[in-house]
C-alpha cells in the first residue's frame, strides 16, 4: 500500500450550491461549443495539414491547446505551470487522476497523449482522441515492435508524447504500478 493512502480516512467531497448548478447550466452549452467548434475547425485544417506536413502538425496543436485553455476558464480552472519545458520532441510522464488532466495537461503544452487501444472505441472520448491525434497502444507483444516504430515516427516528426504509466485514472490518493 502506498504511504500516500489512508484508507480509514475518509474524503467529504463538496456539495453543489443552487448557485453551482446555474453556473453548470450557463457555462455547459458554451463549453459544448468551444469544444465541438474547436474540433470541427481542427478537423477542416488537418484535411489540408496532412497532404502539406504529414504527421508534422503544426498548426493543430495550437488549435487544441486553445480549446483546453478556453475551456479551463470556463471552468473557474486557473492553470499554473512551473519548471522548465520541453522543448522539441520527447517525451512526459503524468499520473492520471480526472478527466480534467486531459484538458489541463493539453493546455500546458502542445502534446499527444499515448492512451490504451480501447479508449479508440469509446463513444465520444475515443473520436476527440483520434481527432487530436492520440496515439493508440495495444497490450500485445506481438505488436510492440510496429509500435515503438510509429512512437519513433512521431518523435522524429516533432511531437511530444505523454503517457500515463499507470495505464488508467485513479483517485490520485494513490500510486499504482505501471503498466
Amino acid at each position: 500500500m502506498s504511504p500516500t493512502w489512508d484508507a480509514a480516512e475518509t474524503v467529504e467531497m463538496p456539495r453543489i450550491t443552487p448557485t453551482g448548478w446555474l453556473r453548470v447550466a450557463l457555462r455547459a452549452p458554451i463549453l459544448g461549443f468551444v469544444t465541438f467548434g474547436g474540433l470541427a475547425l481542427l478537423l477542416v485544417l488537418r484535411l489540408i495539414e496532412r497532404p502539406v506536413f504529414g504527421q508534422a502538425r503544426p498548426v493543430t496543436p495550437w488549435i487544441t491547446q486553445a480549446v483546453c485553455r478556453t475551456a479551463l476558464v470556463l471552468l473557474g480552472v486557473r492553470l499554473t505551470t512551473s519548471g522548465a519545458r520541453l522543448h522539441g520532441q520527447g517525451a512526459v510522464v503524468a499520473n492520471h487522476s480526472s478527466w480534467l488532466d486531459i484538458f489541463v495537461l493539453n493546455a500546458a503544452d502542445r502534446i499527444y497523449f499515448v492512451s490504451k487501444d480501447e479508449v479508440a472505441g469509446w463513444p465520444g472520448i475515443g473520436w476527440l482522441a483520434r481527432a487530436t491525434g492520440t496515439m493508440f497502444i495495444r497490450r500485445d507483444p506481438r505488436e510492440a515492435r510496429r509500435q515503438r516504430d510509429q512512437m519513433t515516427d512521431r518523435l522524429r516528426a516533432g511531437h511530444r508524447l505523454l503517457f500515463f504509466p499507470e495505464g488508467t485514472s485513479t483517485d490520485g490518493l494513490r500510486v499504482q504500478p505501471v503498466k
